[in-house]
């Protein structure tokens, strides 16, 4: 696993930047009702997409949480008094505070399914009745785009799947939410070349082949083999999903 604190100050750079984080913004907000007054952006990094949230809809509230202090204060200098430092899976907010809950890039990273459960239990429980929740689901499979590099990378280790489109639904039907809609949108600055690929192995970004796995090695030199190494290979595009909390609905757990 990367350290984001380490990770806080190059993250934006080596994960195509502005016009990704146009294209992820963009795509949430067809998501979110345009009558929408507050919301809450959870794992919001470095900012880099709360800040297009907020600036594209006047009159919008937007707040972002993140757990790691060094993402949370460059969230902070982007939206001066707007971030705070939580914990998904205990949010510090009041019940059904936000109009609207957007976690993008947030549900592959959790450590198991209990944790997956609790982190959209969490944003259901801050979501107002009527409100949207926003995420985005199958990271990992919007990074296979059919290339040669995914070709040497596919006898790699299998990693867990946390984020399954399948699974975050019904963790969302858990809790009371229901199905309200889905977008893509391309990961800008994101399509892997050769040598990208190796420097990301050597550091850690592959949570099955850690830096000095034995197997690491083979993959590099298959990689170093490839032609074109300095060429990127196609973008990503990531999957979001909407879940709306009825109003006056069924709570999780609860039959007529």
């Amino acid at each position: 696993m990367l350290d984001y604190d380490k990770e806080a100050e190059r993250y934006d750079a080596s994960r195509g930047g502005e016009p990704r984080a146009a294209a992820a913004a963009a795509a949430v907000l067809s998501l979110v009702p345009p009558d929408t007054r507050s919301l809450l952006d959870v794992a919001c990094g470095t900012g880099i997409v709360t800040r297009r949230l907020a600036a594209a809809r006047e009159g919008m509230r937007v707040t972002g949480v993140d757990l790691t202090p060094a993402m949370a204060r460059q969230a902070a200098a982007r939206l001066p008094g707007a971030v705070v430092l939580g914990d998904s899976r205990r949010l510090p907010f009041r019940d059904g505070e936000f109009d609207a809950v957007c976690s993008v890039w947030l549900l592959h990273l959790a450590a198991g399914p209990a944790d997956v459960r609790t982190i959209v239990g969490e944003c259901a429980r801050v979501l107002r009745p009527g409100g949207v929740y926003v995420t985005t689901v199958d990271k990992a499979a919007s990074h296979n785009v059919g290339s040669d590099i995914d070709v040497v990378l596919s006898a790699r280790p299998p990693s867990p799947v946390r984020d399954a489109a399948a699974d975050v639904e019904s963790c969302a039907a858990g809790h009371g939410l229901v199905p309200a809609g889905q977008a893509r949108f391309r990961g800008h600055g994101q399509g892997r070349s050769p040598r990208r690929t190796v420097a990301d192995l050597r550091r850690g970004w592959f949570v099955t082949l850690p830096p000095g796995h034995p197997l690491a090695d083979g993959f590099a030199t298959r990689l170093g083999e490839l032609p074109d190494q300095d060429r990127p290979r196609p973008d990503p595009f990531f999957t979001l999903r909407a879940f709306r909390k009825p109003c006056g609905g069924l709570g999780p757990g609860r039959t007529p």
